[in-house]
């Protein structure tokens, strides 16, 4: 019967991420609770504790350009649980600008992104909604953006000052 041969690669971490998103996920001690309750990782590959660990590691451009990076649904259930308080959304929101800002984002993200710097909505306004906004004796356009010209002109140049529109612009 031969011998097993065991080859074990070391990840050297690296200091690309930035000090504030290293510093809250060296808190992390790897329990697995985020993971375990996480609704995103019940129906997708998502699994928290791999991006935080990621993050602890220093791979940045493995996190930026994972896909893994955008299932996360942001509903701060691992935060509520976590038994270290690491703030994991934060942690996962950070690494997504910082995607976005070298970009990485997925197709659907760039639509929904270019929707609301479009017409201030993420979501467009079907008619099936505007018909039943007037059986319901309301007004055809939700009291947003949408029915307030001065509102829009003023998202829009929140989204010009913050740079939210170059995303859409690529």
């Amino acid at each position: 019967m031969g011998a097993w041969i065991v080859t074990i690669t070391m990840v050297t971490p690296k200091a690309e991420i930035s000090k504030e998103i290293a510093d809250a996920a060296k808190m992390c001690f790897q329990c697995g609770t985020c993971t375990a309750g996480c609704p995103s990782g019940r129906r997708t590959s998502y699994r928290t504790r791999k991006i935080i660990r990621m993050a602890q590691l220093g791979l940045k451009e493995e996190i930026l350009g994972s896909d893994e990076l955008w299932e996360c649904s942001t509903c701060y259930t691992c935060v509520e649980r976590c038994p270290r308080q690491v703030p994991i959304v934060d942690i996962i929101i950070d690494l997504r600008n910082m995607a976005v800002a070298e970009g990485h984002i997925r197709q659907q993200h760039k639509g929904t992104a270019t929707n609301f710097a479009t017409i201030g909505h993420t979501v467009k306004v079907q008619d099936v909604i505007t018909a039943l906004r007037g059986d319901l004796g309301l007004a055809p356009v939700p009291p947003t953006v949408l029915a307030n010209e001065k509102a829009m002109d003023d998202l829009k140049k929140i989204l010009t000052a913050t740079g939210f529109d170059s995303i859409v612009k690529e």
